[in-house]
């Protein structure tokens, strides 16, 4: 069986090519989906990639997470689909209300680009299946709105669930709340993680191949359900 993962291109998605890429390497097929069709043409996953969709106006995702594509894509995830949003992805992911919390503006009003180190806490989604418990990766980071925040009722039950799939090690080059990097839905089935595990896939063009073990994971998954 060849696992087939879509990617969603956007008005300013900039890294699908670099997703599509991360898709193949990890063995599966990379589907292309453009944000103004509908349907999912029988993916098996999903995934949103980074980028400025529709420039970013009013907010990062706001008018993303109303492209015709999110029609299907949204209760497709409530139905168990596996979805993982990369930057903007995880930004549009939580303006379609399937992630909680928001992002914002980074502490300091400066657009962060460069290597950082997280810890994987949750192994038990689609998308972290490869890693080992407390795992340190070095992934690549590259926004300016990437401040995690939510509150504090809401931060409890993400703890209490196991929500949160990976956080920053040290003090958080963002503002993030908590360190945290990556969080899941509570069904675990869709993840946004904000810096860019498609950039470590290949110490020849990033900072290592740590960032390969989210694609293997979700390939893992459906060549063996």
């Amino acid at each position: 069986m060849t696992a087939r993962v879509g990617v969603v291109t956007f008005p300013g998605s900039l890294d699908d090519r670099d997703t599509a890429r991360a898709v193949a390497r990890a063995g599966a097929e990379a589907v292309p989906l453009w944000h103004g069709d509908r349907g999912l043409r029988g993916v098996d996953a999903v995934i949103l990639p980074g980028g400025f969709s529709y420039g970013d106006y009013l907010r990062c995702g706001a008018i993303a997470r109303f492209a015709p594509v999110m029609a299907d894509l949204i209760p497709a995830a409530r139905a168990g689909l596996p979805v993982l949003g990369i930057c903007n992805g995880f930004q549009i992911l939580c303006e379609a209300h399937l992630l909680p919390g928001a992002l914002i503006r980074n502490a300091g009003l400066r657009f962060v680009d460069r290597d950082v180190t997280l810890r994987i806490e949750r192994t038990t989604t689609p998308w972290t299946g490869c890693y080992e418990g407390d795992q340190e990766i070095t992934v690549v980071l590259k926004s300016g709105e990437g401040c995690y925040l939510a509150d504090s009722a809401t931060l409890a039950g993400m703890a209490d669930r196991g929500q949160v799939v990976a956080r920053y090690r040290g003090a958080s080059p963002n503002g993030s709340v908590d360190e945290i990097a990556a969080v899941a839905s509570e069904e675990g089935n869709v993840v946004g993680i904000m810096p860019h595990p498609e950039h470590a896939i290949d110490p020849l063009t990033g900072p290592g191949a740590d960032g390969l073990g989210f694609f293997a994971s979700i390939v893992s998954v459906l060549v063996n359900s």
